[in-house]
């Protein structure tokens, strides 16, 4: 279920709203809270508009729409397509109401009454069995799987911007493939070497004894 939610403005990583949480996991979503403001600092306006993080047992979730972060802190076996729809319903409300304010914001949490549809939207997406949520999963998950996944280390150990990190990902994502498209003809080539000699002594015999006894 969606555990900590924070919008934040990409530019400056200023926060600009965010759900408030029962005292009994404040605590434990500290250590969440501080990962979420380095994710916002390492954003730029050519980082990738939607990202997951895995970090631990959990994984934030992000969407860049109109200058604007939408991050989510989910469970790892909580659906990414339930995520990020819960996050484009928050995007769509967030915009219709503050789009035109956002620029001029000038403190922390601006829009903190945003909260009331958070927490009512967050309702909505915490049983993954109910049937509008089941509904959604049943959806083309295709655009779904093409986002990219990285973890925590990647994006703050080095200290990295995360249009850098996306461009490092998507070299090693290029590279693999390259290597598996270079392993797959070099495996041909060599069944093409160990059999073609076999193969084409078969097919003369053939060919000679169809000319033989037509």
């Amino acid at each position: 279920m969606p555990k900590l939610t924070i919008i934040a403005r990409v530019v400056d990583g200023l926060p600009l709203a965010a759900s408030m949480e029962d005292d009994k996991y404040h605590r434990d979503l500290d250590v969440y809270k501080n990962q979420a403001k380095r994710i916002f600092k390492q954003l730029t306006n050519s980082s990738p508009g939607r990202l997951s993080i895995e970090t631990g047992s959990e994984i934030f979730h992000y969407l860049i729409e109109g200058g604007v972060c939408y991050l989510v802190l989910t469970e790892r076996a909580y659906p990414k397509r339930l995520a990020f729809n819960y996050l484009e319903e928050l995007q769509k409300e967030f915009n219709l109401l503050y789009a035109t304010e956002v620029d001029s914001a000038t403190r922390p949490y601006a829009f903190i009454k945003f909260d009331t549809f958070i927490q009512k939207t967050k309702k909505l997406y915490m049983d993954t069995r109910a049937q509008r949520n089941v509904n959604k999963l049943n959806e083309d998950l295709a655009d779904v799987q093409k986002i990219m996944m990285t973890n925590i280390q990647e994006v703050l150990g080095r200290g990295e911007r995360l249009d850098s990190v996306a461009r490092h990902s998507g070299k090693l994502r290029d590279g693999a493939r390259e290597y598996a498209r270079q392993a797959k003809y070099l495996n041909t080539q060599m069944l093409l070497r160990k059999y073609g000699p076999v193969v084409l002594v078969v097919g003369i015999v053939l060919l000679m004894l169809y000319w033989r006894f037509r």
